[in-house]
């Protein structure tokens, strides 16, 4: 019999070994389907964690012994004191638009509302009329330095409606700005069509022919073009009726865009309804929502992606209901609404927001933020939590633990980004990222 030697001590190589986290929050096995109800507080800690990445995937994830003991690396980062978890991900923006609004937030705070701003051919029409003229050039521009700002602030996945165009040209031309940010910056965009923002100018008085050409030329161009993954609509009183949502929704489906809606922002529409009986990926707002409707998207497995600074930016007075609709089964989601009229890129403040404004806890805003974003963009599979195979999308934080999500705000406790597998923003050292190109 032939002896094998055994070569005890050696390790494997490693691009990157992130070791001795205070807390390390892998928010494992939960690829398949996102969290609800009491498992949305199961963030899997674990103490003195470790992480392992090659090729821009995680290798291993465990106690920084064993870590330690399987794997080398050229390049260590020690997050002794410090909370390690994925990379968020943001699944409801507006990150494609020019111009400013700042004026009409001034006339909003003596009493002006968004629904008598747009009526005035301000809101939403104005930056539809900056978003015309702006070439893709100066979008894209725009769309980076944003870009740069929510990846500082962790956010390495982020999803890009369109909407400020509003004619299947400019709707075309916002998508492929959207398009060229995601080959060119660090963080993963995922785009959507949202034709149905508003009625434009041109079609006032006849919102019907507006839902037409959407029908029937603007979804098909672009999902023939592949120039969006999702499509979504504004449907709310003044705007879109359930009707014309569930026309728009129906016709994207068919047309292989996943559905996704705006419901019951600013009053009790039925918007929930709605999203539950056509299956759509998510329903976002959600502010003014009834319990029904949120017992229908609990039995249709609907993501709500919850919206606490849109609520604040637009002084509504109140916020979704997180409680009810946690409670009631419906896996919930966290994003900014990042547009023209919420300029708010961090998902640390959205957390934050969430648990003072909505009673989430820490950990259940956490897991809004990262998994259960992710499943609501169709990306759970890839990010959102720290196993072995997914991207190495991960977070360092300079805070001993994951209550200082939204206990501490106002400052961003961003201590390292690492997308892909590479370092692309370190605060020990400078503010900006590091790394914009996903080529370099």
């Amino acid at each position: 019999m032939t002896k094998t030697t055994r070569k005890f001590g050696a390790r494997e190589n490693a691009d990157l070994l992130i070791v001795n986290a205070e807390e390390l929050l892998t928010l494992a096995g939960t690829s398949e389907k996102p969290r609800v109800g009491k498992e949305m507080r199961e963030l899997t800690i674990l103490r003195d964690g470790a992480v392992a990445v090659r090729d821009g995937r995680i290798l291993a994830v465990g106690k920084t012994k064993d870590v330690a003991k399987r794997f080398r690396a050229g390049y260590v980062i020690s997050a002794q004191g410090k909370t390690v978890l994925p990379g968020f991900v943001d699944p409801h923006t507006n990150l494609v638009f020019a111009g400013s609004r700042e004026d009409e937030f001034e006339m909003r705070l003596e009493g002006v509302s968004y629904m008598e701003l747009i009526s005035s051919g301000g809101g939403i029409l104005k930056t539809v009329r900056e978003t015309r003229k702006a070439r893709v050039e100066k979008l894209v521009e725009l769309g980076l330095e944003r870009l740069d700002v929510m990846l500082t602030h962790g956010t390495t996945t982020v999803e890009a409606k369109s909407g400020y165009g509003l004619t299947t040209n400019d709707e075309v031309k916002i998508l492929e700005a959207t398009r060229r940010l995601n080959q060119l910056h660090s963080v993963n965009v995922v785009s959507t069509l949202m034709g149905a923002k508003a009625v434009p100018p041109e079609y006032a008085g006849n919102p019907e022919e507006f839902v037409n050409l959407i029908i029937t030329e603007m979804i098909p161009q672009i999902a023939n073009k592949g120039l969006a993954e999702f499509c979504d609509v504004f449907c709310e009183r003044g705007i879109f009726s359930l009707e014309q949502a569930k026309r728009i929704l129906v016709k994207s489906k068919a047309m292989g865009l996943k559905p996704k809606i705006h419901a019951d922002e600013f009053s009790l529409l039925g918007g929930a309804e709605i999203a539950a009986d056509i299956g759509a990926v998510s329903a976002g707002h959600l502010v003014f929502s009834s319990v029904d409707g949120i017992k229908a998207l609990a039995r249709k497995g609907v993501i709500a992606i919850l919206l606490p600074a849109a609520a604040f930016s637009l002084m509504l007075g109140r916020f979704a209901d997180a409680r009810l609709i946690i409670d009631s089964g419906v896996p919930v989601a966290l994003g900014t609404g990042f547009d023209a009229d919420c300029w708010a890129e961090s998902q640390q403040l959205v957390i934050a927001m969430a648990c003072r404004f909505m009673r989430m806890t820490p950990a259940e805003a956490i897991t809004a933020a990262t998994i259960n974003a992710a499943h609501a963009l169709n990306r759970a599979n890839e990010v959102g939590s720290l196993e072995v195979g997914k991207r190495a999308d991960i977070l360092v934080l300079n805070v001993p633990n994951h209550s200082f999500l939204g206990y501490r705000f106002g400052v961003n406790l961003v201590d390292r980004v690492i997308k892909n597998g590479r370092l692309v923003v370190d605060r020990e050292k400078q503010d900006e990222p590091i790394f914009m190109s996903k080529n370099e």
